[in-house]
Order: C-alpha cells, then sequence, then structure tokens
C-alpha cells in the first residue's frame, strides 16, 4: 500500500491518562487476494493524544470508504466517507471534527477521548459491473488500557465483627473486568465475602482480624491490566454489649428506691441512659453519680416503669444494651362503683361491680351494713327487697403492696304498692 495522500496532522499533548489500542475482526464478502487489515498506531495512545487507524491490503478498483462509530451503518453512527472520484470528503452527524479519512481509507483520530472508545465500521465500496457495486464490512474494538484503579471504602475503621464495609474499585470502566486481591492472593470463598455482579464492588460483613486485608483490586481488559494500591482496614475492638442489672425487680410505688446499674464497667467507656427510645432527661427525682454508670431512683412511680436502656460508648462507637421494663407494683387505688344510682324498686335485679387501679390486680370484697356479702369484682342481687337496704361497702386489698382500700354507696329500695296504706272504706 502506497503513502498517504497527506500526513495526519498529530498532536503532542502531554496528558496522562486512558490508553487506547485496537484489535480487528474482519470479513470480505468476495474471495481477494489479501485480506483487508486495520491497524492502529501507535498500538496504546493516551487520551489527549492522537491514533491512526491504519488500513492495510486495500483492493484495487474502489470506489469510496465510509466509517461508522459502532456496528450499525445508519445515518445516525456515520461519521465521514471519502469519494475517490473527485476526491470528496463527506461528514455525517456522528463527525466531531477530529476525524479525517485519507485516500487509502486510512483513519485519524485527533485527541482521543474516553467516549472514542468502542466499536467502528468501516464500509469499503469497490467497483462492480455496470449494475452493482461490490461491499465489505469490517469491524474492529477500541479499548481504553485501563487506568491505575483506586479502592474507595464505605468505612475505613469499622467495628470488629459489628459493621459491614463496602469496597468499590474505581474507576467504572466499559469493556473491562475487576478482580480482587486479599493478602496478596485471590479472595477466599466464604459467606463474609460476597461480590456485585460486575465484581467492581466487594461487600464485607462483619469484618474480622483474618480478613481486615490488605485488599487490592485490579482492572483488565483484553490489552491490559493494572492494579490498585493496597488498603488495610483499621479494626475497632468489638464493643462488649452491655447489660443492666437492678436490685430490685418488683419496686413499690413511692417506697422503694430503686438502683440500675449498666455493666461491664470500664474507664475507657462513657455511660449513657435512655427511657423510651430517649436519652434520660435532667431531673430531680433521678440521682446519678459522676461516671453515669449507676441510675438510682428515689422513690419510683408507675409512669416510670421504662423500657431503660444504657449504652457505652468510646470514641469510635457505642453500643446499646437491651431494654428493661420494670414491673412496679402499686395500689389499690380509691375504687369505683358503678352504676352509681342508688334507687331501686322492689322486685328489681340488682348488679353492682367494683374497679380499682392495683398491680397486681387487688382482691375484691362486698358487705353490706357491714356484713360479709361476698367476694369478687361484681355483686349481684337478683328480685331485690326492702331489706336489702342500706351501705354497700367494696373494699380492696393488694397483699403485695399491703395497702388497702374501699368504697361505700347507700341503696334505697321502695316498698311493693300497695304496702303499708290504709284499707279503702265502702260508703254507707
Amino acid at each position: 500500500m502506497g503513502p498517504l495522500s497527506a500526513p495526519p496532522c498529530t498532536q503532542h499533548i502531554t496528558w496522562k491518562g486512558l490508553l487506547l489500542t485496537a484489535s480487528l475482526l474482519n470479513f470480505w464478502n468476495l474471495p481477494i487476494t489479501a485480506q483487508v487489515t486495520i491497524e492502529a498506531l501507535p498500538p496504546k495512545v493516551s487520551e489527549g493524544k492522537d491514533v491512526l487507524l491504519l488500513v492495510h491490503n486495500l483492493p484495487q478498483n474502489l470506489a469510496g470508504y465510509i466509517w461508522y462509530k459502532g456496528q450499525l451503518m445508519d445515518l445516525y453512527h456515520y461519521i465521514t466517507s471519502y469519494v475517490v472520484d473527485g476526491q470528496i470528503n463527506i461528514y455525517g452527524p456522528a463527525y466531531t471534527g477530529r476525524e479525517t479519512v485519507y485516500s487509502n481509507a486510512s483513519l485519524l483520530i485527533q485527541n482521543v477521548t474516553r467516549e472514542d472508545a468502542g466499536s467502528y465500521t468501516l464500509h469499503i465500496i469497490k467497483r462492480g459491473d455496470r449494475t452493482r457495486g461490490v461491499t465489505g464490512y469490517f469491524t474492529f474494538n477500541l479499548y481504553l488500557e485501563t487506568p491505575k484503579p483506586s479502592i474507595s471504602s464505605s468505612n475505613l475503621n469499622p467495628r470488629e465483627a459489628m459493621e459491614a464495609v463496602i469496597l468499590t474499585c474505581d474507576p467504572a470502566a466499559s469493556d473491562t473486568s475487576y478482580l480482587w486481591w486479599m493478602n496478596g492472593q485471590s479472595l477466599p470463598m466464604t459467606h463474609r465475602l460476597q461480590l456485585s455482579k460486575t465484581n467492581r464492588t466487594l461487600f464485607i460483613f462483619g469484618v474480622t482480624k483474618y480478613i481486615a486485608g490488605p485488599y487490592e483490586c485490579e482492572i483488565r481488559n483484553p490489552v491490559s491490566a493494572s492494579h490498585s494500591d493496597p488498603v488495610t482496614l483499621n479494626l475497632l475492638l468489638k464493643l462488649p454489649k452491655p447489660y443492666i442489672t437492678i436490685n430490685n425487680s418488683k419496686p413499690r410505688e413511692n417506697k422503694d428506691v430503686l438502683a440500675f446499674t449498666c455493666e461491664p464497667k470500664s474507664e475507657n467507656y462513657t455511660y449513657i441512659w435512655w427511657l423510651n427510645g430517649q436519652s434520660l432527661p435532667v431531673s430531680p427525682r433521678v440521682k446519678r453519680p459522676i461516671e453515669n454508670r449507676i441510675l438510682i431512683l428515689p422513690s419510683v412511680t408507675r409512669n416510670e416503669t421504662g423500657p431503660y436502656e444504657c449504652e457505652i460508648r468510646d470514641r469510635d462507637g457505642g453500643m446499646r444494651s437491651d431494654p428493661v421494663t420494670l414491673n412496679v407494683l402499686y395500689g389499690p387505688d380509691l375504687p369505683s362503683i358503678y352504676p352509681s344510682f342508688t334507687y331501686y324498686r322492689s322486685g328489681e335485679n340488682l348488679y353492682l361491680s367494683c374497679f380499682a387501679e392495683s398491680n397486681p390486680p387487688a382482691e375484691y370484697f362486698w358487705t353490706i351494713n357491714g356484713k360479709f356479702q361476698q367476694s369478687g369484682q361484681k355483686l349481684s342481687i337478683p328480685q331485690i327487697t326492702t331489706k336489702h337496704r342500706g351501705l354497700y361497702t367494696c373494699s380492696v386489698r393488694n397483699s403485695a403492696t399491703g395497702k388497702e382500700s374501699s368504697k361505700s354507696m347507700t341503696v334505697e329500695v321502695s316498698a311493693p304498692s300497695g304496702i303499708g296504706r290504709l284499707p279503702l272504706l265502702n260508703p254507707i
């Protein structure tokens, strides 16, 4: 093949970046003496430099050439063409102003960018008989030579065996594969190490000292491979899970002094208390020693049952205990009797119920005019009569707290109709 009709204008640009090289997959639809090939010069070119796609072994009697970006030969992907008769260049929608096609079908791409990587198709049109031409199609791929990758981490200081870490191999690149190495060897088979579909991201579930690193990633394509610098995770010591001890599991309301202690004890920890999911508010009823490890309630109430949690913290994080809920013993409060109306007619049914707030539930006793009637929350007397008039008392008792309380009401019962009236006198 003869020299180019015009030398390519090559710009010398110092730009550290991605390199490009080309591999060729070609075919011709009619037998020819020498196969057409395409060569990238230079074989590896930095991003920002120039590359010449040099065509070898062109057949004779050619009418022209067309270059397309990609493997689709349509107007949208049409870059440029050269018409032999008249030596005319025609530019298409994919032309960027950096492409030059020569009379020998070679294509110069100046100031190469990352977007220039990928497939190119050369369409060669050969003169045939008077009715039709003969064509050939040649496709090749321009690869980005791998840059030196780097590893980014979601957390470089994970807590031992507690926190997950995501490592990502940067940059993202097409037509490349990703490999990972730990301690200079390929990743071991373990449930703690999982890769994404593209292998670009490594998930580490619960980092231990055995898998803290160093980690390296590799980016590889058909022409090159690059290793990252190693990254080793700074493993923080695992915090023990704290727990709460309590001096009284069943405190009595407004009587017992309650002391919570957060274990374990250590000078390296600070202690925080939580009540109902919020940090414990400052209150004159709550007394905490200086180290905050002990929480004291001088007189617990039913509204302070919890749940309580304690948290231990070091400079790198914290850990909470399981919640503790108090079983505060209280009551019985003053009982209430339902219904509250107190007048009945003879023959009606009397139904009364009694209720008092109490933990544990109170015992109930009924008396009428000071005489024990029955136990239980409900009192039922069918067909009440005047002899059931009197003072009804509901007494409640909580054996756990030792407290008792009572409520009384007076019940009136009217006499049946006709009883107690004078007989009618007959007229004379």
